[in-house]
């Protein structure tokens, strides 16, 4: 395991302690973000402890909670890492368990590390192009990065459910979202739905718990990095609906055009 994924594995397991210590206390602080979306105290104690320890690794950070950064600034990065410190936080505020934190790290605009944390359930995905993708369940009180590895489950998984299965957004399901769906139905007759919170519809993707994810909705490159990355390096494709391609980050405008998860 290279010194940059387990400095992201790290920096994800450390950030779960300090969310799940505001998470399960009586009440914590909400506050409105420039665009409404809600902002949690969780989200900020998150993005700390995660700075912490990448801010050692002398790569600059892209993070929702430090998202101002100029593009003049930015662009002539060629590596950089992009963090979400709390990916679903109306889920977060619900208490549904379905957030997670994320970290990627991108060379030349494309992903090529991902960290997904699901704190609530204990689950970590992590990925490299050279090692694949992974899952394992991480107790918090007592890890070993250096055994992390061996105890893991390499993705995607075998699934006895041959039903073809969408996953899309809990919290954004489009009309044209259902609209793809009833063409899956068309073309695979039975089509299993789920609704899912967070970058957890990627990691369920690449688990090999569903096909496809279609995402007609708007989402920020932070959302999507660590995901794509893991997906990728299943073996699946994160497609650019405007493009066709695989989306590309560090781009001036942060926000993504739809796209498609798939085999």
């Amino acid at each position: 395991m290279n010194k940059n994924l387990k400095t992201a594995i790290t920096a994800v397991l450390e950030a779960g302690k300090v969310i799940l210590d505001i998470y399960h206390s009586d009440d914590f602080e909400i506050e409105l973000k420039g665009d409404d979306s809600p902002l949690t105290e969780a989200d900020l104690a998150s993005h700390n402890v995660i700075i912490s320890y990448l801010s050692k690794t002398n790569i600059p950070v892209l993070s929702e909670e430090g998202k101002s950064i100029p593009y003049n600034e930015r662009k002539d990065w060629n590596q950089l890492w992009i963090v979400d410190p709390i990916d679903g936080t109306k889920e977060f505020i619900k208490r549904n368990g379905e957030f997670t934190v994320n970290i990627a790290l991108v060379e030349n605009q494309k992903t090529v590390l991902g960290v997904i944390y699901v704190p609530v359930l204990g689950d970590l995905y992590f990925s490299t192009k050279d090692l694949g993708s992974y899952k394992v369940s991480i107790n918090l009180e007592d890890y070993n990065l250096n055994t992390v590895l061996s105890e893991s489950n390499k993705l995607p998984l075998e699934r006895e459910d041959k039903v073809f299965t969408v996953v899309a957004s809990r919290s954004h399901m489009s009309a044209e979202t259902v609209t793809f769906v009833n063409e899956m139905r068309q073309k695979y007759g039975d089509v299993n739905l789920i609704s899912k919170g967070s970058s957890l519809k990627l990691c369920m993707v690449a688990e090999g718990k569903a096909d496809c994810y279609p995402r007609f909705a708007p989402t920020m490159e932070w959302d999507t990095a660590a995901g794509q990355a893991i997906c990728e390096h299943a073996g699946f494709e994160v497609i650019d609906w405007d493009t066709k391609k695989r989306i590309l980050y560090n781009r001036e405008d942060l926000l993504n055009s739809w796209f498609l998860v798939r085999k």
